[in-house]
Parts: C-alpha cells; sequence; structure tokens
C-alpha cells in the first residue's frame, strides 16, 4: 500500500506503539505493519529505531513488544504518578471495606482512563484494566469526570455520537444532563449495567489543589465495582469510597504544598 504522506514521523511511531494493547502484548513485524498501516519497509525502519532506543523490545520469540524505557520515560514525571502514589493507600482501604475491585480514572482526551486498579481476586468481574479507556457516557467513573467538570468539557462530550453499549447506556444528552446535575448533588454515581450489564459502578470525585470560581477542580474518579447481585452493598460502598476521596483530596493538597481544607 501506499505510504501516508500526511503523516509525520511522530504520527507514525504513535501509530506502531498504539498497536499493542492488554490482549496484544507482542507483534511480529508483519502484524505490526499490517495493524498500523504503514508499509513493512516503513514499520521495519521505525521497530529499528525504537529498539535502539529501548522504547521496544523482542521476546524470546522475537517478536515485537513495548520495552521498559517507555515505561521509565513515562513514569518520571507523570501526573498520573503523583496521583496513583497520593490515593492509592485510601484504595487499599476501600478494597479492604468492600472486597471489590477499586480503581481509579482520569479524564483523558475525552474519556476515562484508568491509571490504577486494585484487583479483588474474589470478585467475579473484570474489567476497568490499568491503562483501558471507557467511553465517559458508559461507565460511572466517566459520568463523574463529567459531572465535575466545566461545562464545554460537558457539552463536547454530549454532543456524541453516544455509543448504547448496553440497553441501560443513556445515550439521549437531555436524560445525560439531567444525570449529570443529580450527581452533582449527590456526590457520587452509581448507575446500573451502563458499560457491561452484570455489574454497578459506583464512583466519586477526587479533587486536587487547583480552584476556579466554581469550587476545586476534579483530579479523578474513585471507583468500586459491585455485582449487580450484590445491589445491596451500594450504600456502604459509598460511604467507604466518599471516605477514602476526601482523604485523597487532602493528601494530593499536601502534595502540592498547600493547606488542607478544614
Amino acid at each position: 500500500m501506499a505510504e501516508p504522506t500526511r503523516d509525520s514521523i511522530i504520527s507514525r511511531v504513535v501509530r506502531i506503539l498504539s498497536c499493542f494493547d492488554r490482549s496484544t502484548s507482542a507483534l511480529s513485524l508483519s502484524s505490526l505493519a499490517r495493524r498500523s498501516g504503514l508499509p513493512l519497509t516503513t514499520t521495519h525502519r521505525l521497530a529499528d529505531e525504537l529498539l535502539r532506543h529501548g522504547l521496544l523490545e523482542r521476546d524470546s520469540a522475537g517478536d515485537l513488544r513495548p520495552g521498559l524505557r517507555m515505561w521509565e520515560l513515562a513514569s518520571r514525571a507523570s501526573h498520573a504518578l503523583t496521583l496513583r502514589e497520593a490515593c492509592l493507600p485510601f484504595m487499599e482501604d476501600v478494597q479492604a471495606a468492600v472486597h471489590h475491585h477499586v480503581t481509579l480514572a482520569v479524564l483523558d482526551r475525552g474519556s476515562a482512563l484508568y491509571v490504577e486498579r486494585l484487583s479483588a481476586p474474589e470478585s467475579p468481574l473484570d474489567a476497568a484494566n490499568i491503562a483501558q479507556r471507557m467511553q465517559l457516557h458508559a461507565s460511572s467513573s466517566g459520568l463523574v469526570l463529567l459531572a465535575f467538570s466545566e461545562a464545554a468539557v460537558q457539552a463536547r462530550a454530549l454532543a456524541g455520537p453516544l455509543e448504547k453499549i448496553t440497553p441501560e447506556t443513556l445515550t439521549d444528552p437531555a436524560a445525560l444532563r439531567r444525570t449529570l446535575a443529580d450527581i452533582r448533588q449527590k456526590g457520587f454515581a452509581a448507575p446500573p449495567g451502563i458499560g457491561r450489564t452484570e455489574w454497578i459502578g459506583v464512583a466519586v470525585p477526587v479533587f486536587g489543589p487547583d480552584r476556579t470560581a466554581e469550587g476545586p477542580v476534579i483530579a479523578a474518579a474513585l471507583n468500586a465495582i459491585v455485582p449487580r447481585t450484590d445491589a445491596d452493598l451500594v450504600p456502604r460502598v459509598v460511604v467507604a469510597l466518599t471516605t477514602a476521596a476526601h482523604g485523597a483530596s487532602r493528601a494530593l493538597r499536601a502534595t502540592s504544598g498547600q493547606p488542607a481544607i478544614p
């Protein structure tokens, strides 16, 4: 196939690195070219460069996979690292109380990006993994991130398209606006089945040190995933998450050097 002429070198590198995911952690050179949509010669040339810099590496079978150097560079000054370190002790408290998966998500490029997860071996659910993205309107974390974001962010998200992931996913912008207002009033989201029919995601906001005229700026959404068969746990989960979120918010302010809010 002809090589796209409008793609920059950086764009092509991003296309290559974006080919890897949780289910495809290693690829042959030909598979990498096919998935990236780049010519084999271009993929070969760029992969060699990435290998030299440690951003890719070869596994025992000779296939390519993301290298540790990429993780090292990403972690050095990442805002997500500071966020995770501040929130992790409080996430551990929640998991000890509810015995289900606990996650931390941030708003990034129009979706909820999960930057930390504590897994509960006894939980039958498996989703919201680290580095996974979920649509804002189809996840409790996404709804909380939207509810406490600026009006312009909400307007862009609700302008669509809004995919109906399950029969219970809200896709009507007016209904979603009412839902966001309700979340702001209550301080949490617990919609059943909007991303996966078999679970209830319960999420609360974690606020960072920055403030606007409207109040503190949301830094993340703290979430616990509960099977729908355990719906009676939701009130207890809300209390555990809210307590943890307040602690995490105080920790973020302390990290920034700002005084805690009484």
